[in-house]
């Protein structure tokens, strides 16, 4: 494992395999993932964002070393996805969730998700993506340039970096104003049942209980 500053900027830091021994992100963590695609059980986990909502990002990749290719393994980083105590805040959870349960073994939990809150409180539109919101609460414009790319690749380009770490910079300032939200409409509650059973959730998705849905009254 190993850790350094990207030259995509200082407030980014790439670490090898694991977060370092001792690093200490607070009670609640920005976190995002990029895969080779969108299939949680197919595609394989590259790198994990994490942010402490300090204008810092750490990004962890995760290279192939055992059969099957699975990563290395990454004590430290699931500790933390798993820790009972830490508030995991993530946007489009239900595919994070499923992605890293299956990489790394661990129940991600507690978590909050910004695309539930927001699809819960702002019903007149349907711009729901990140960037949308980013723009439309924050007047902060992210670039998704990157989201196709090769996150495969042994070195990650300086333009990746920068993507990566911008999913997660926001994410906790996102949380605070969709949380108000919430509360404004009385549906704070109701979003939390929501986030109590994304572990559930995604445990469905990955026993192909996507679709057909179980909750669906289609035969």
């Amino acid at each position: 494992m190993s850790g350094r500053r990207s030259s995509a900027g200082d407030a980014i830091t790439l670490h090898r395999d694991d977060l370092p021994d001792g690093l200490d992100l607070g009670r609640s963590v920005a976190v995002d993932t990029e895969t080779m695609g969108l299939n949680p059980y197919r595609d394989r986990l590259c790198l994990v964002q994490l942010s402490s909502g300090d204008g810092t990002a750490h990004l962890v990749q995760l290279v192939p070393g055992r059969p099957g290719g699975a990563p290395a393994d990454c004590p430290n980083l699931k500790r933390l996805l798993s820790d009972p105590s830490v508030l995991k805040i993530m946007h489009f959870a239900r595919f994070d969730v499923a992605v890293l349960q299956r990489t790394l073994g661990i129940t991600v939990a507690p978590t909050v998700c910004t695309k539930i809150a927001a699809r819960l409180v702002r019903t007149f539109t349907d711009r729901h993506g990140l960037a949308a919101l980013c723009r439309d609460l924050l007047g902060v414009e992210i670039s998704k340039q990157q989201q196709s790319s090769d996150w495969g690749a042994a070195e990650l380009t300086p333009e990746q970096l920068a993507y990566a770490a911008s999913d997660v910079l926001h994410l906790h300032a996102l949380w605070e104003r969709l949380e108000a939200l919430l509360v404004r409409e009385d549906r704070r509650e109701l979003a939390q049942a929501c986030y109590d059973f994304l572990p559930a959730r995604t445990r469905l998705d990955l026993l192909g209980y996507e679709d057909p849905d179980i909750f669906s009254h289609r035969a």
